[in-house]
């Protein structure tokens, strides 16, 4: 099974990543060595490599591993760098950014969640990385400013991204996926100096909203 498993992780990075223009190496070399299959429920583990959203729980998602890859490939996270994650969920892309070399404090608004996370990463010896319960959107995340910050779900709106971006270290990097289904666009906002930001269009894409994240009312006609 474990051979299958690698055979997998290789199909999905050649077959699947790479092809959806992630030819950063060391994004690619992060999804390699850190095992999926370990991160997914086990009614779901012979799925762990398809490029769908693997449920976690009732509520939460695995995002896509094309969307990790590209994830990865923005931040392009450097050893040392402090990174704020926002949705831990599985603990994947927590391992995938530790692997890189980052600082990684992630935020969980799911205690149960976060436990688990704790205790997977702790079995599969991944250290040097805090997992911490709470709102990522309540307010300012202690431990900042933060060389990147992944946001690992989907916003309908823009309205926390000025609190998000603020806590951007000068040259830092902020990823997210801003707007509604069928139609979200990936963004990438870069610090340039104390007052001023790039931001980037990345690609249209559809995931999960951000667990804890308020979705717009709807009037119904």
């Amino acid at each position: 099974m474990n051979d299958q498993f690698a055979q997998a992780r290789f199909n999905m990075i050649q077959q699947q990543v790479r092809p959806w223009d992630v030819l950063n190496d060391r994004a690619l070399d992060a999804m390699a060595a850190i095992a999926r299959e370990h991160f997914v429920p086990e009614a779901y583990r012979g799925l762990a490599y398809a490029d769908f959203p693997v449920p976690i729980n009732d509520n939460v998602r695995m995002l896509p591993p094309t969307v990790v890859g590209r994830l990865l490939q923005a931040l392009d996270v450097q050893p040392g760098e402090r990174v704020l994650e926002i949705g831990t969920g599985s603990g994947y892309i927590t391992a995938c950014l530790h692997h890189l070399g980052g600082r990684v404090l992630s935020m969980e608004i799911d205690s149960t969640l976060a436990a688990a996370a704790r205790a997977r990463l702790a079995a599969l010896k991944i250290k040097g990385l805090e997992i911490r319960d709470g709102d990522a959107l309540a307010g300012a995340v202690a431990g900042g400013p933060f060389n990147a910050i992944a946001v690992n779900g989907s916003m309908p709106s823009a309205a926390s991204l000025p609190m998000l971006r603020e806590q951007l270290a000068i040259g830092g990097r902020l990823f997210v996926v801003i707007g509604d289904a069928p139609a979200m666009k990936a963004t990438l906002i870069t610090r340039r100096d104390s007052y001023s930001f790039e931001t980037k269009r990345l690609f249209e894409t559809c995931i999960p909203v951000l667990s804890g994240v308020l979705e717009p009312e709807r009037f119904v006609f």
